[in-house]
């Protein structure tokens, strides 16, 4: 028999103890914790993970005994044990080819701008929904969602399978999806800098520019924040980096721009000319 790791012994009881409080408190209000749609999933390396299976990781909510799943669902995004968002990305790719397939069907019926409409609507929507969780990834991964946009593009033109698709991006102002992923970084680092944001997003991020709202200078002041030191790559994914860097890396001007309206304007042009290599 292996030996207990009490380090995994005492996480399962302190969820266990946590989620037992949940259960009983929300029965005089005739709320319940349903145990068969509870998920508990373990977070870690490959090699953590592989450590897990000799032990019992299995998380007690009232009388019921729930054992951890490879993938869980939070908020319509998958999230995997090694986080990997391999799962995320195939669900999102799979429910966009099969809108394409059936906008596919009436396209010549419609035309083009009730196209692009139903291609906003229905794929560009889920392929920026959540996004930010994408930081980082390897290009085999958010290849799957530029296949994606790539096919809405073809759509929309009527492309061939074998067309280029640079050119029609450009005529449709559309991103790729890696600097889909930049831009809603940079965004959410936008709500932290006016004061916008949740405050948790505040807690996380440190800033490297110390603001004085009382000097005239502050309001042209372009803020850059601290980018943490990490061991592994595999860190740079969380957002305490990734967005930093994202931040730090416009140009200033961009960076003391106010007006949300106006900052977004800038932002998609900057990120516009480096994604298609236009001076």
């Amino acid at each position: 028999m292996p030996a207990v790791d009490p380090k995994i012994s005492t996480t399962s009881d302190h969820v266990s103890r946590t989620a037992s409080p949940m259960s009983h408190s929300g029965a005089p209000r005739r709320l319940q914790l349903n145990a068969d749609k509870t998920e508990v999933i373990w977070f870690g390396s490959r090699a953590n993970l592989r450590k897990l299976a000799n032990h019992d990781c299995s998380v007690c909510v009232g009388l019921e005994s729930i054992q951890p799943a490879t993938v869980v669902r939070d908020l319509d995004a998958y999230l995997d044990a090694e986080l990997t968002m391999n799962q995320h990305v195939s669900k999102i790719a799979a429910a966009s080819f099969f809108h394409l397939r059936r906008l596919c069907q009436i396209r010549r019926r419609v035309g083009t701008e009730v196209t692009i409409r139903l291609v906003l609507a229905l794929v560009t929507s889920r392929l920026d929904y959540c996004n930010s969780l994408l930081a980082g990834a390897p290009q085999s991964t958010l290849g799957v969602l530029q296949r994606v946009q790539n096919g809405a593009a073809r759509l929309i033109f009527e492309l061939g399978p074998r067309d280029h698709v640079t050119d029609s991006l450009i005529q449709l102002h559309w991103l790729p999806i890696c600097w889909r992923v930049q831009y809603k970084l940079v965004m959410l680092m936008y709500g932290i800098v006016v004061g916008m944001c949740p405050e948790y997003l505040r807690i996380i991020v440190k800033s490297a520019t110390p603001s004085h709202p009382g000097l005239r200078s502050a309001a042209c002041s372009a803020p850059k924040f601290v980018i943490p030191r990490l061991r592994t790559k595999f860190n740079e994914r969380a957002f305490s980096f990734s967005g930093p860097v994202a931040w730090n890396s416009l140009p200033a001007d961009i960076r003391c721009t106010t007006n949300k309206q106006t900052f977004k304007t800038l932002l998609k042009s900057h990120f516009f000319r480096q994604a298609f290599d236009i001076s």
